[in-house]
């Protein structure tokens, strides 16, 4: 497909940015036309599935995520594979800090598993899909998230079974979890 970027109109600068594009563009038939959209860019991120294969335990997270709660989650309360943005980190750097900050484990090797875009028709974020063993000698303190960021993250050790029964329950909803939770399984990650 071929196009051209006719105009970009920035709408919002907060916490990222929202831009109205209106494009020209031929499909595959060579037929023009017109399109707008908009594109919310809020940077790139990664994220993590922690496992112990010894206990067939995973870390998660549970949090308030304001835009589930507009969309029908009545506490808007989240069960997550720990998660950030890159900023201005490598994928890697970023996901080791992420990690402390909101599990309290500090990691050693950590495998990347994919890279995707989650919403590609109005969001520019690509994540950085991660793994890692864990033990309880990596527990150096307590996690939580940052104060500065208003973080109140609680930290989840579940038996894997558990967490994998819980997005035919509906329990977990987010998206990159599913996909490392169905990573694992399909790995045989913890097949005990």
């Amino acid at each position: 497909m071929k196009f051209k970027i006719l105009s970009e109109e920035l709408l919002s600068k907060n916490w990222a940015t929202l831009t109205k594009v209106t494009y020209q563009f031929e499909n595959e038939n060579e037929l023009p036309g017109i399109a707008e959209r908009e594109v919310y860019n809020r940077g790139n991120g990664a994220t993590i599935l922690l496992y112990n294969t010894e206990k067939g335990t995973v870390i998660l997270t549970r949090q308030f995520r304001i835009p589930t709660w507009y969309n029908g989650n009545p506490t808007g309360m989240m069960i997550e594979a720990c998660a950030g943005k890159l900023d201005d980190n490598e994928p890697e750097e970023c996901i080791r800090r992420e990690t402390q900050e909101e599990t309290g484990y500090t990691i050693g090797e950590v495998t990347k598993i994919m890279e995707v875009y989650m919403s590609p028709g109005s969001v520019t974020e690509t994540i950085h899909f991660f793994i890692a063993p864990y033990s309880s000698a990596m527990k150096t303190s307590e996690g939580g998230g940052l104060d500065e960021e208003n973080e109140d993250i609680e930290v989840l050790e579940l038996p894997f079974t558990k967490a994998y029964g819980m997005i035919k329950s509906g329990e977990i909803k987010d998206a990159k979890t599913i996909m490392l939770l169905q990573h694992a399984k399909l790995e045989g990650l913890l097949s005990h």
